[in-house]
């Protein structure tokens, strides 16, 4: 496993990461989503977008990659954007592809970015979340264990992990969609229940000349589909 010390705002993260190079100055970036790490990325595309040399990054706080201070969306997009700088890769030559949480980090990195099922969208939340949100803060003034109410993606993170994961999840991001300038393409899984469908149509009216494609499957929908991604992406398959 290669990595990189990234100095920022006098902390040091260590990033870990995993290069396939396909011989050409062109580079293919993945962010995985929250709770996720780089091998998850490189099991669905590592063996398509065979143009581009590929980078598969652990974000600060999963995987092989540290993280002890409280960071925001912006924050880790600062990282990653040292640590593509350290790379010596430049942004008129990269494609960043977000998953869920990596969505939103590849928003704020300048360049043209793949959208696969991104996070952001503030939506109601269901009633039974609101609930566990309500005996939560109950229960928080008591001294109990109350890991099980947390969120799936919270559960067993490190107390520095749970702030962060408090703060970005909360993030209202569709003025970042709104805002976007580069070259958008979005994919979605029709059976999500962690971004559904009503968000991706909301990024939608929000990024009218992004290009679109609904695929079948769930949140990772993309896991048994990279190669249909990388057909669609390169307009490969007529029709659709």
């Amino acid at each position: 496993m290669a990595a990189k010390e990234i100095l920022y705002r006098d902390n040091k993260f260590h990033i870990a990461y995993h290069m396939i190079d396909n011989n050409t100055d062109r580079y293919i970036v993945f962010l995985h989503g929250w709770g996720s790490n780089k091998e998850l990325m490189t099991l669905a595309f590592g063996k398509y977008f065979c143009t581009y040399n590929h980078i598969y990054i652990d974000l600060p706080g999963f995987g092989g990659s540290t993280n002890e201070t409280f960071l925001t969306t912006q924050d880790y997009a600062n990282i990653i954007d040292l640590f593509l700088q350290a790379c010596n890769i430049d942004k008129k030559n990269r494609i960043i592809v977000g998953h869920s949480f990596g969505g939103k980090i590849a928003l704020l990195l300048d360049s043209e970015i793949i959208l696969l099922s991104s996070a952001g969208i503030l939506l109601p939340k269901p009633l039974k979340v609101k609930m566990k949100i309500a005996a939560a803060k109950v229960l928080k003034k008591l001294p109990l264990q109350i890991n099980r109410l947390r969120a799936d993606d919270a559960k067993d993170l490190s107390p520095i992990m749970y702030e962060v994961f408090k703060q970005v999840v909360q993030e209202d991001f569709a003025p970042h969609y709104k805002s976007f300038k580069h070259k958008t393409t979005i994919f979605w899984g029709k059976e999500d229940d962690a971004t559904p469908l009503h968000a991706f149509n909301i990024i939608c009216t929000l990024m009218p000349h992004a290009k679109t494609h609904v695929l079948e499957g769930d949140h990772y929908f993309f896991l048994k589909q990279g190669e249909l991604v990388d057909k669609l992406y390169h307009n490969k398959i007529i029709g659709r």
